[in-house]
């Protein structure tokens, strides 16, 4: 469950992270025109998305004046499809340096990664894509409940150096990442970042916060929803990817397992998954996860859960495997069907119209590797043969084993194995 900044914030404050004096949070037209405000002050749209100031959802404001006709022109905005029902106002600070530190889990260890920067304020990935070197990533092995020492002095001393401050401000910088991975663990986080966190004359001050509960431990966070007045699990029309939003309009449940943003990381190989259930999807990611170990060295990450729940039509299966290759990062689609309650026959015939439309239309198609067996699975077989004879180039980069002659490790292991031999034939 995604957090919204002033939110996060919040949170922040309670622990003792300095953040910025909070003046409002506008919800309405009506609340707008009652905003006072002395001094120059941040008008910041709180969505669940990146991107914000590029798309003209963050303004400085020098006045009240300023302010007020900032958030009426920022309430009902559509930033990147999200619609904005609230506005963060809050003072602006004067500050000589911006960096950048979070805390996210590598989903292909599970062990937790500490990240810093000094180049705050500025989108992460592309940092990572254009100057590698400009960032600090310090992966736990052991996921400890506080961060060691060494590590937060670490932290402290490369942002320090690089925003050409001294021990003071490393000290400083070093406290608040033992802060905030402090609060990582303690609320069961997923993804917490500050980007930008602010050099002031008074210290650092997260100037941003992102926070990503894991919705498997809300349980677990009962004074922290009672905290920010949360009764329930939300389910915002802001909180959903494009992508599960899509899947839950045909039909199907679909969670990412990378946030919406997330950028290539070279060398990794991203797999995405259909299988025949819910359990079975678990198993799929832990499994595509433990042959990736084995076979590339790690260098696999699933991308997604699915369930194609019972009996899915033919033109959800269809658009199951359209989604995936829809994903910008998805290298490869594993599948199996386990026929029971969902008929092999139709699901054959789903992936198959959506390999043949995507190819006559020119667009993009993915590997799959598969297998399929259970119910329906005679009819299944002799419908694939036919489609191989009657339209074989768009099945040219299918490969599905109908019946049980391979386990699923095998199948995964034959299709990562088959996708480094095509890069290394196109290299």
């Amino acid at each position: 469950m995604r957090i919204y900044e002033f939110e996060g914030k919040q949170v922040f404050a309670r622990a003792g992270l300095a953040v910025p004096r909070e003046v409002a949070v506008i919800r309405s037209p009506d609340e707008a025109d009652a905003l006072e405000v002395s001094g120059p002050v941040m008008v910041k749209a709180q969505v669940l998305v990146g991107g914000r100031g590029k798309a003209g959802g963050v303004v400085r404001a020098r006045s009240g004046e300023e302010a007020r006709a900032a958030v009426r022109r920022i309430l009902g905005m559509d930033l990147k499809g999200y619609p904005v029902q609230a506005v963060l106002v809050e003072e602006a600070l004067e500050f000589t340096g911006a960096c950048y530190l979070g805390i996210i889990d590598n989903p292909a260890t599970g062990n937790l990664v500490v990240m810093a920067s000094a180049s705050g304020g500025v989108d992460i990935e592309e940092v990572a894509l254009s100057r590698p070197e400009a960032i600090l990533r310090v992966e736990l092995e052991d996921n400890p409940d506080r961060l060691p020492p060494e590590i937060a002095e670490r932290i402290g001393a490369f942002l320090a150096r690089d925003l050409g401050e001294g021990a003071a401000l490393a000290a400083a910088l070093a406290d608040m990442a033992a802060g905030l991975y402090a609060l990582y663990e303690a609320h069961d986080c997923r993804i917490l970042e500050i980007n930008p966190l602010l050099v002031t004359p008074s210290g650092p001050v997260a100037a941003d916060a992102k926070m990503v509960l894991d919705d498997n431990a809300l349980f677990r966070q009962g004074d922290l929803l009672a905290f920010l007045g949360i009764a329930s699990r939300r389910h915002d029309v802001s909180e959903p990817t494009a992508r599960e939003r899509r899947a839950a309009q045909a039909g199907f449940a679909y969670l990412d397992l990378l946030p919406e943003d997330a950028r290539r990381e070279p060398g990794r190989i991203y797999v995405g998954l259909v299988p025949g259930g819910a359990g079975y999807g678990i198993f799929s990611i832990d499994e595509v996860r433990n042959v990736g170990d084995r076979v590339l060295g790690g260098r696999v990450t699933p991308l997604n859960f699915m369930d194609s729940g019972g009996g899915p039509t033919r033109k959800a299966v269809a658009e199951m495997f359209a989604l995936l290759m829809d994903h910008p990062l998805c290298d490869l689609v594993i599948t199996s069907r386990f026929g029971g309650i969902s008929s092999c026959d139709t699901f054959i015939r789903g992936l198959v119209d959506c390999l043949r439309d995507r190819r006559a239309k020119g667009m993009r198609v993915v590997p799959v590797h598969g297998r399929m067996v259970g119910t329906d699975l005679p009819s299944a077989r002799a419908f694939l043969e036919k489609a191989r004879q009657e339209t074989p180039e768009p099945l040219a980069d299918l490969t599905m084993v109908v019946g049980n002659q391979k386990i699923m490790a095998e199948v995964i292991r034959d299709g990562l194995e088959a996708w480094v031999a095509r890069q290394e034939v196109h290299a």
